[in-house]
């Protein structure tokens, strides 16, 4: 076998230098140079980005504007919204309790909240505290999400879990949900005689310094220094050839009910939390410190670290394996270790990481309800530099990956609006009346309004549009959602003497909730 040449040698260890051997400064200035050009690639209006290291926070910085289309620029005290990575806090009040002796992981629900139900009534006993915390109560993922979106409560959704079908055994399958949250934060109320918000500031925020962070979504809206949410749409452009595609994305700032704001505070310990850059880093350092913060254990060094262990398996390919502890999501690769959460609202993503190998956390705040790629991509690009591996371009990688299940899902979708049956809508004056559920869901009244049908429902009593669909189908917009509802008849709705019976309301997923009868 032939020798090396001292230049080969050389080369190699450049390739292999861990970062501990390299400047901070020059892996974080290759960093943000990489996250401008995912910013430009996806549009992206702001983001905040912080950087822990050792002990530290050593860098934090915003980019772009708060709001497209104007100058007011985004800082590292600008506040986002963090979606789901707010489980994350709620888990780290249910580890404080834990400590503290009022409650085990293992303790069930019922034997806390004995008002407590499920659909099936052996899970209703037999569910733990960290079924929920793991999402393995066996209901449908996302079931239930959009239920607040027409002004329900946290109580009235506590009051709908028995009436969800579940679609797993319980603990069969790992399928993350947001509503099941609301039963930690009854366990949480219970225990403490103080609310989820309250034990969230002073639990978590007061300890750690989180000045700026918010629990709620008013609090959010009268915060100054503030991001303004965006949607992102992919937008079909021209086909060029069978292959060749002129693509678009649409970036507008959300307003008003679109921002969703109701149902921010509802979903509340699933994802209402608000921060900045310059909190966030405080709250990874927290973790990366397994709860010491400033010499004071906050919360106990065995709790923060039942946390971050791994419960169940959520994917797995030649290349990882991820499993979902108590809410931190946590990556082996043949290359590192890593925990994260990503967080998604109306118009704001957020990505909280840190690698503990390395000492090292990050969080990622983005006013673009973009997908997880260019987060992934950022993060994926840093982790390489402080593992001292050749540059990859995730970015790229990641976009063209989701131009094509853009393209191949607006296709699919095309294909079905073309191939669907069109048919006529009723006549207005058959749907227009009071329809009743029950005391838990309440009522809706369909009136007309110049001759233009609205929709009033939900507990707060909103109004919308009535926007016709397809045949008896029509869809009403509420608090940033599209709903779907469908009128019912005692025949053929265009059959002379059909008669309007009820409606029935879908919730997005598959909630059944049973019709709606007509009463008047």
């Amino acid at each position: 076998m032939k020798k090396l040449s001292a230049l080969c040698i050389l080369s190699l260890l450049f390739f292999v230098t861990p970062a501990k051997a390299q400047d901070n400064a020059a892996i974080i200035a290759k960093t943000v140079d990489y996250l401008k050009e995912v910013q430009q690639t996806w549009q992206i209006p702001g983001m905040a980005f912080a950087v822990v290291k050792d002990g530290k926070m050593i860098y934090s910085n915003g980019f772009g504007v708060k709001e497209k289309g104007k100058d007011d620029a985004v800082d590292s005290g600008t506040l986002f919204q963090i979606g789901s990575v707010s489980k994350s806090f709620t888990a780290a009040v249910m580890a404080s309790l834990v400590a503290e002796g009022r409650l085990s992981w293992d303790d069930t629900v019922k034997n806390i909240l004995p008002d407590f139900r499920m659909y099936d009534r052996w899970v209703e006993e037999n569910l733990q505290v960290k079924d929920i915390m793991t999402h393995h109560t066996g209901l449908q993922g996302q079931l239930g999400t959009y239920i607040p979106n027409m002004g329900y409560e946290r109580e009235h959704i506590y009051r709908m879990l028995g009436l969800l079908k579940p679609k797993y055994s319980l603990r069969g399958s790992y399928e993350y949900n947001n509503i099941t949250f609301i039963i930690a934060s009854k366990i949480i109320e219970k225990l403490t005689g103080k609310s989820w918000e309250d034990n969230v500031r002073e639990r978590i925020f007061t300890p750690l310094g989180m000045n700026d962070s918010r629990v709620t979504g008013e609090e959010f809206a009268a915060f100054s220094n503030v991001a303004t949410p965006h949607e992102f749409v992919y937008k079909k452009g021209a086909a060029l050839t069978d292959s060749t595609w002129v693509d678009s994305v649409a970036v507008n700032p959300l307003f008003g009910s679109e921002q969703a704001l109701h149902w921010l505070s509802v979903v509340g310990p699933a994802g209402s939390i608000s921060s900045t850059a310059e909190d966030m880093a405080k709250y990874l350092l927290f973790h990366l410190n397994k709860g010491l913060v400033d010499g004071k254990q906050v919360i106990s060094r065995e709790q923060m670290e039942y946390v971050r262990k791994g419960h169940t398996i959520t994917s797995q390919d030649s290349a990882r394996i991820t499993l979902y502890g108590h809410c931190w999501f946590v990556e082996q690769n043949s290359r590192y270790r890593l925990y994260f959460h990503t967080g998604t609202t109306w118009g704001f993503t957020t990505l909280a990481a840190f690698v503990p190998e390395h000492d090292l956390g990050f969080v990622i705040l983005v006013n673009s309800e973009a997908p997880a790629y260019p987060r992934y991509a950022i993060m994926r690009r840093m982790i390489d530099l402080y593992k001292g591996f050749p540059d990859k371009d995730y970015n790229a990688m990641y976009y063209d990956e989701w131009l094509e299940s853009s393209r191949n899902g607006q296709k699919s979708k095309d294909k079905k609006q073309a191939e669907r049956e069109l048919k006529p809508a009723p006549q207005l004056s058959s749907i227009v009346g009071e329809y009743n559920k029950d005391a838990l869901f309440g009522g809706a009244v369909v009136a007309l309004q110049k001759g233009v049908p609205y929709i009033t429902i939900g507990p707060k009593g909103w109004k919308a549009f009535l926007e016709h669909d397809n045949g008896n189908v029509y869809t009403f917009r509420m608090d940033g959602n599209t709903f779907e509802v469908e009128f019912v008849f005692d025949g053929e709705a265009a059959a002379a003497g059909a008669k309007c019976i009820g409606l029935d309301v879908n919730f997005g997923y598959t909630e059944n909730f049973g019709l709606w009868p007509k009463i008047k």
